[in-house]
């Protein structure tokens, strides 16, 4: 099921200042509102995150092109997992998730004893033009081994093999046509960021209303606690 915060119970949202929505954009009728431009979230610790679902199995393709099962990059740490493609340029599709996560790596490193225990995951939902080389390409720096907080950045050897681990996690996502009814090489996905345990259980699910760093950044505090 889509949500637009898994545990939506724990979080006061407060507009501080009102005023008149305005209307959508022509062709954004299905993209969710933005979220109140101030939001007051509860302390880390104050409030719980029931299990939602157990994590998506599979294999997936690390940037060196090894075959590998996706429980390596979904256990052990907090784990924040996203499906993107590399040429994405929707500003409010990857691009802006990925800001998002760039953003709250920073926030993390701050803290290195925290940041060690947490770590990103990116699966290319096109495996034909993402390849583990292209990946690697994208990640950068950020995905070079020795980092202080890991970010994978994965593919997969097909739509096939990747296409199971999507329904586990219920994300959709559709090849876009062109005029003549042919397939481009652009995606029509849903925006969803994943937050699961150590355990590899997902915990919550973020949409883009929901995409805000501090938020994030409390309910990783809060899975890591339950360690404590």
């Amino acid at each position: 099921m889509w949500r637009w915060r898994a545990n939506t119970w724990p979080l006061l949202l407060v507009l501080l200042l009102s005023g008149t929505d305005a209307a959508p954009p022509a062709g954004a009728a299905q993209r969710p509102s933005p979220a109140p431009s101030q939001l007051i979230v509860p302390a880390a610790g104050s409030y719980s995150l029931p299990v939602i679902q157990p994590g998506p199995r599979g294999m997936v393709l690390d940037s060196e092109g090894r075959d590998m099962p996706l429980e390596r990059y979904i256990t052990g740490r907090v784990t924040l997992l996203n499906f993107m493609y590399t040429y994405c340029s929707d500003p409010v599709g990857c691009p802006a998730l990925f800001s998002t996560l760039h953003d709250l790596r920073l926030r993390l490193l701050q803290t290195p004893a925290l940041a060690r225990r947490v770590q990103f995951a990116s699966i290319s939902f096109d495996p034909v033009n993402d390849t583990p080389e292209a990946m690697r390409n994208y990640g950068g720096a950020l995905g070079r081994p020795g980092q202080p907080l890991r970010w994978h950045f994965l593919t997969s050897r097909s739509v096939e093999q990747l296409q199971p681990i999507l329904d586990e996690l219920g994300q959709s996502t559709s090849v876009q046509l062109d005029s003549q009814g042919k397939p481009t090489r652009l995606y029509y996905h849903q925006v969803k960021l994943f937050l699961l345990d150590p355990q590899g259980r997902v915990r919550e699910i973020y949409s883009p209303a929901f995409l805000q760093p501090e938020l994030i950044y409390r309910d990783i505090q809060t899975l890591l606690l339950e360690t404590q």
